[in-house]
C-alpha cells in the first residue's frame, strides 16, 4: 500500500523532541510529531489544597490534555469536551502506573499537555512528551512511558496513523503505551475491529514503534543532561 505521506507500513513519521523549554514549569517537554505539535508541563509535587482532596499514601496525578482551538482545521471550543476528558484519565492512569507515588504523600502533580496542532494520534504524542517532562522535573521514575498507534487501513497493517489514515473507512487504530525498558503495556485501546492475524501485527509493529519513540525520548534527555553511560543502566 503507498500511505499518503509515503512511508512505508512500519515507518514512523518524523519526530523532535526539546527538553526544558518553558522556565517557569519544574519540567516541560516540546515535541513535534509529524504535522502534531505538543507542548507538556509539570508542575510539582506539591503540597494539595484543599488538603482534604490529598492521598495520604501517594501523591495524586493530575494529568490535563486539551487541544488548543486552533489545533484542527475547524476551530474547537476551548471548554474540554468528553473526548479530551477521556483521554486526560486514561493517559493520567497510564502515567502514574511509571511515577513512584508513594514518595510524595499528600500532594499532587500538574501535567498539562497542550496540543497545539493536531494530526492523529495525539493522545500518544502528548503521553510521551508528558513522560519527558515529568523526568525533566526531576521526579523519580520507574522508566519513560513511550506510546504510539498501529491499526489496519484499507486491509493492511500500518504504524503510526496520519490523520487521511485515520479517517478512512474501516480503519482501526490502536494506541498503545509502554513503561521502558521493562516493555510493560501501561494503555492500550482500539477503535474498530481486527482478526488474530492483524492483531498480532499490530501489537509487534507498535512494540517496535515503542522503542523507536523510547531511544529519541533518550537522546532528547542525554542532550540536555549529557552524563555517562545509559538511562537504563
Amino acid at each position: 500500500m503507498t500511505r499518503y505521506d509515503g512511508r512505508k507500513n512500519d515507518e514512523l513519521r518524523p519526530i523532535k523532541i526539546q527538553v526544558g523549554i518553558i522556565k517557569n514549569a519544574d519540567g516541560s517537554c516540546y515535541l513535534e510529531w509529524g504535522k502534531n505539535t505538543v507542548l507538556a508541563t509539570v508542575h510539582g509535587p506539591k503540597p494539595i489544597f484543599p488538603k482534604h482532596l490529598g492521598d495520604e499514601t501517594k501523591a495524586i496525578i493530575d494529568y490535563r490534555y486539551r487541544m488548543a482551538p486552533f489545533s484542527v482545521s475547524e476551530r474547537k471550543a476551548p471548554v474540554p469536551g468528553k473526548r479530551e476528558k477521556e483521554i486526560s484519565l486514561v493517559s493520567g492512569q497510564a502515567l502514574e502506573s511509571a511515577i513512584f507515588v508513594e514518595k510524595f504523600p499528600n500532594t499532587v502533580i500538574d501535567i498539562d499537555t497542550i496540543i497545539l496542532s493536531a494530526d492523529a494520534g495525539t493522545r500518544v504524542a502528548a503521553l510521551t512528551a508528558a513522560s519527558v517532562a515529568c523526568a525533566n522535573a526531576g521526579i523519580p521514575m520507574k522508566g519513560l512511558i513511550s506510546a504510539v498507534a498501529a491499526g489496519v487501513v484499507n486491509k493492511e497493517c500500518v504504524l503510526d496513523l496520519m490523520y487521511e489514515e485515520e479517517a478512512t473507512e474501516g480503519t482501526t487504530d490502536m494506541p498503545l503505551a509502554l513503561l521502558m525498558p521493562q516493555k510493560e503495556i501501561v494503555l492500550l485501546q482500539m477503535d474498530g475491529n481486527v482478526d488474530r492475524k492483524q492483531w498480532e501485527t499490530i501489537i509487534e509493529m507498535a512494540t517496535k514503534g515503542s522503542e523507536k519513540v523510547y531511544e529519541l525520548q533518550k537522546k532528547a534527555l542525554l542532550e540536555k543532561y549529557p552524563i555517562e553511560g545509559e538511562l537504563d543502566e
